[in-house]
This record gives C-alpha cells, structure tokens and sequence, in this order.
C-alpha cells in the first residue's frame, strides 16, 4: 500500500509521520515535492539551498518514484505530502495508484503555529485551496478519500488511529501512540528548522484547547481558509 497523507504545514503532519514510522512494516518519506517546489516556485523559505540540494527538482521523476515498489519490501509506505507543494503545473496523474488521507485543521490553529515559523502568510502558503483541488481531483477518479482532523486526533489518538487502520484495512499497532524524543531517520534536512517542537515529544500533544486568536492581518486569511475547512469538516472521519 502507498498511502499519501495529504496536509498543509502546521498540521500535525509531522507526529503523524512518526506514528506510522514506528510500524514495522511501514517505510517513510518525507516531503518528497519539496525541492521541486521550491526549484518551480521560486519561493524563498528557511533552509532553502539545503532544501534544493537534498531532493530532485522535477515532478515527473518524483512521480515515477512515489508510484514504484514499496521500499525494502515493506507493505505500507507512508508519504507525508504537503499540499501547496503541488504547484498547478505539477500532475496529480499518479495520485490514481495511492491511498490518498486528507489532514485538516482548524485554520485559526493552523495561522497561529505558522506566524510563528515565518513573518508573513498568504492563503497559498497554508495548503487549505491545494487541498480542495486535490480532493476534488481524487473524487473525480472515483475514489473515496479519507478526511481525518488533527483535533479529533489530539482528543484521542488510540481511537482515531484505530479508525484510520480500519478505514485503510491495516492492523492497529499500539506502537504508533508513542515513540521516542529527538530527530529521526526519515527526516527531511529541513527538520533542524521545522520539526523542534515534534522531537521534544514523545507522542501526540494534549487535547486542543480554546480556539487562539489571530493577529488582524490575517482575518481575511482566516475567512477563507474557514470555508474550505468547514466544506471538510462534514466530511471527517469519526469514531
């Protein structure tokens, strides 16, 4: 099974990656469109010539490589894919031979932990139109994706990743609930700017508390973003 996790940043993407690459029979992959957005896009983000260096710049090969055999033989592969990576030039031809989960969070959640990484934000930057038009595509092939939300996840992961197994006709494995503080072998080069707060833990956060605020200019941000997220909400997985 090739299984894409589609999200956009900020969205427990990454506790989610390290869920599954505690499974023994589960290979990962990090953000595998990452350079060729960046190299495509012309976009500036920290690490960025690290970033460039460390993964292949053009969608095609990318493609071929997340559609081949599962590494080592593995039955799961596990592909965290960031949805404003795929640039509108980029095909989702492919996406038709996985298993496609959508990841979604509330959006004022979402703003608050990224402001925090980057200065400045646009709707784009935070995935929620990718993510609809991905969605969308997936529909249009006749498939049935899976919506999951962080905060269903945070309120109780034993639950959710047992529906999520179910849903993708895997076993649960207790060994997704916890693993151990500190960066990990399948991170991308990146992580030494993005991933502090996830290699502090050693499993998924508490329970979501109160909505956070986000600063006014990023109201309009909100807003749109909010009617994206509540055309999902509907749709979510519930246990």
């Amino acid at each position: 099974m090739r299984l894409a996790m589609w999200s956009g940043p900020r969205n427990l993407s990454t506790a989610m990656m390290y869920a599954f690459g505690n499974r023994v029979d589960t290979a990962i992959v990090d953000e595998p469109y990452y350079g060729a957005y960046l190299h495509h896009s012309g976009v500036e983000h920290p690490m960025n010539a690290e970033v460039l260096s460390s993964l292949p710049h053009e969608p095609e090969a990318i493609s071929a490589y997340v559609t081949g055999p599962v590494p080592d033989g593995l039955k799961i592969w596990y592909q965290k894919q960031l949805t404003h990576h795929m640039l509108p030039q980029f095909s989702l031809d492919w996406v038709v031979q996985q298993e496609n989960v959508f990841l979604i969070r509330e959006p004022a959640r979402v703003i608050a932990s990224y402001e925090r990484k980057r200065e400045t934000l646009a709707l784009e930057d935070l995935g929620f139109l990718q993510q609809k038009r991905i969605y969308d595509y997936c529909v249009a092939l006749g498939q049935s994706p899976i919506v999951l939300d962080s905060d269903d996840i945070l309120a109780d992961p034993p639950a959710m990743l047992a529906a999520l197994c179910a849903e993708l006709g895997i076993a649960f494995d207790p060994e997704m609930l916890s693993w151990t503080a500190g960066p990990r072998a399948e991170d991308g080069v990146w992580a030494a700017h993005w991933y502090d707060a996830v290699h502090r833990s050693t499993g998924f956060g508490a329970a979501p508390g109160p909505v956070p605020t986000v600063g006014h200019e990023f109201v309009e941000v909100l807003k749109q973003a909010q009617k994206i997220y509540q055309q999902f909400k509907v749709l979510k997985l519930g246990v």
